[in-house]
């Protein structure tokens, strides 16, 4: 591991990735913290801190725009991915009702991804969009995450 991402830095390193997600998570809690629990926050899985740890920060930066360029070349009408987030699970994990009449979660609520919202132009929708080294999912959803559908949920062809 890197010397800056050791426990025991200063307080001016709150993550491996350098941001203060924990100011901004109401489950801060039930965590451990990013540097405490070495990338893996809620147990989980940090798609930053896993790319960071692995191969610094150029090469997360690289993903985050190899990824920006997957969701932008599926060419879905109003969709134009400018930056990408770092989003718990828990928070964008919606449940999508199903042709059979089940309902579907896709992601993992203890995991990292990166993502976005995005309002889709003249509608009362917006698009959420989440990646990772795996797959890529697009999906539709009006205020608050209500009447939650999947537009697109694809298998990366090439994994990073």
């Amino acid at each position: 591991m890197e010397e800056s991402f050791k426990m025991g830095e200063s307080e001016a390193v709150k993550s491996i990735c350098g941001l203060d997600c924990c100011e901004a998570c109401g489950r801060r809690e039930d965590c451990g913290g990013c540097i405490k629990t070495e990338g893996h926050p809620f147990g989980g899985k940090c798609i930053a801190a896993e790319i960071i740890k692995q191969r610094g920060f150029a090469a997360f930066e690289e993903f985050k725009k190899k990824l920006t360029d997957e969701f932008n070349s599926l060419e879905i009408e109003g969709l134009e991915v400018k930056d990408l987030n770092l989003l718990n699970g828990f928070y964008v994990n919606l449940e999508y009702p199903l042709a059979n009449g089940q309902s579907v979660k896709l992601l993992e609520d203890n995991n990292i991804y990166l993502g976005n919202q995005i309002e889709i132009p003249g509608r009362d929708r917006c698009y959420g969009i989440v990646g990772d080294h795996e797959y890529l999912l697009v999906c539709s959803y009006k205020c608050n995450g209500e009447e939650p559908q999947i537009i697109c949920y694809k298998k990366r062809q090439e994994h990073c």
